[in-house]
């Protein structure tokens, strides 16, 4: 009876982080200014992910390694309390926020690989990895020279962002590896789309479609490193 009770309090939380993420999509995704509501929806969306993630570490007893995804989430739901919020300093702290996320999932990703034993990489990997170092160095061309006195921190995010891909890149082979790819894929997807529509664009209608294309792009990802982690887990 109390692992049914589990079950449906997973299932619940899930199902209510997706309808704050889709409520925020609607509602909020493309007002520049979010408000207080805003935020905590937008904060909902993916702390209770965290909420989710910390049920099923006390559930499966994973390792020290799985505590790391629950926090990356914690630390991912704060820096989207803080860009919501808005204003220079809540940006730089939301970068923070979500730089030492990516930092955690990293960790994670390679403290469980060397458990299972790495097993190489592929040429496919390979050619993936190159990709993600000719995007990572490429900001120095489009992005960094617009990003005025922030430029710093975007470059150490930029750094903590491809960590965490290649981190992802080179785990073992496991029921959880595309799953788990995929999510962190996404996510860098979003934080490319978030890029161009804070720095690059300006069009008013552009930066519209960046911004209701890059929110479930983040939140999927999000989820998806979630559940590849727990089926790593496994």
């Amino acid at each position: 009876m109390p692992e049914k009770l589990g079950e449906m309090l997973a299932i619940a939380t899930a199902i209510l982080s997706l309808a704050a993420a889709v409520v925020f999509w609607l509602g909020f995704a493309t007002r520049e200014v979010k408000g207080a509501t805003g935020a905590a929806v937008k904060t909902a969306s993916t702390g209770l992910l965290a909420v989710l993630a910390l049920g099923q570490a006390a559930t499966l007893a994973p390792g020290g390694w799985f505590w790391l995804v629950p926090l990356g989430l914690a630390l991912g739901a704060l820096g989207d309390l803080m860009l919501a919020l808005g204003g220079i300093g809540r940006f730089l702290a939301g970068v923070a926020a979500f730089g030492l996320g990516h930092l955690a999932y990293a960790g994670g990703f390679l403290w469980r690989g060397a458990e299972l034993g790495f097993d190489g990489i592929s040429a496919g990997e390979g050619l993936t990895l190159a990709g993600l170092a000719a995007l990572l160095v490429s900001t120095e061309v489009w992005l960094a020279p617009r990003t005025g006195d922030l430029r710093q921190p975007v470059r150490g995010y930029v750094g903590l962002i491809g960590l965490m891909g290649a981190a992802a890149l080179v785990l073992p082979a496991h029921a959880g590896q595309v799953v788990l790819r995929a999510g962190a894929g996404l996510f860098i997807l979003s934080d490319l789309l978030l890029a161009l529509q804070l720095f690059v664009v300006k069009g008013a209608g552009w930066r519209r479609r960046l911004a209701l294309t890059l929110w479930p792009a983040y939140w999927a990802g999000q989820a998806l490193i979630l559940w590849g982690a727990v089926l790593y887990a496994g």
